[in-house]
């Protein structure tokens, strides 16, 4: 059987740490039997190349996507390509290009508080990603997203209004799947610098995440 391909491309705000991040996916997944490639340049998208790979992940906060590498992304996720985000990756990412976040299934908006406590809620046990995590306590930004409604939530967060009174109560997506044409599509809102990878659920998520992606 082949070995599976994947491209972890990086870039963006530093303050996610995209690079190590990058390097930590790469790790996992060649751990997976996976051959790697990791870029630090946003254009490698571009590249007829990404239409056979198995999984795209990008590590990419804010940044400015052109036309070209945005369309030919779009159209290997749609030909069956899986693509898998973590935090800012495809929640942040390409802020202005509407059409890789009606691919990604959402978009970041806010974390009130920034850096705080929180309860992440399993609401899906029985699927594979989900399977054998319980609910779990975390610490970081808790994300506040725009959220397609074609989504199939894993996990979610409440907000406790603390740190916006409006938001008292809403259940927000922290894990979800759903599909862009053939292609499947993995988010974990959870992993805002390399060193939340240590949390063992974060990161079994994230792995299964990845696996589940794949083409």
């Amino acid at each position: 059987m082949p070995m599976k391909r994947a491209m972890i491309v990086w870039g963006g705000w530093e303050g996610h740490e995209p690079e190590p991040g990058a390097a930590y996916v790469a790790a996992m997944l060649r751990d997976e039997g996976f051959e790697v490639r990791v870029e630090g340049d946003i254009n490698a998208f571009a590249d007829p190349a990404v239409r056979e790979m198995d999984l795209i992940v990008p590590c990419i906060t804010r940044a400015a996507i052109a036309k070209e590498p945005l369309d030919n992304l779009l159209a290997a996720v749609q030909g069956g390509t899986g693509i898998a985000g973590y935090h800012g990756g495809l929640a942040g990412s390409f802020r202005e290009a509407v059409g890789f976040h009606f691919m990604a299934g959402c978009q970041w908006v806010a974390h009130p508080g920034n850096i705080i406590p929180f309860r992440v809620n399993v609401t899906r046990p029985g699927d594979p990603i989900m399977e054998g995590i319980e609910d779990f306590d975390y610490v970081s930004e808790q994300y506040y997203l725009h959220v397609d409604p074609i989504v199939e939530v894993l996990a979610t967060t409440t907000f406790s209004g603390e740190h916006a009174a409006w938001i008292d109560g809403v259940t927000m997506p922290v894990v979800y799947k759903k599909r862009y044409g053939a292609g499947r599509v993995f988010y974990t809102a959870l992993g805002h610098v390399v060193r939340e990878f240590e949390h063992p659920q974060m990161r079994e998520i994230l792995r299964r995440g990845l696996l589940w992606a794949s083409r």
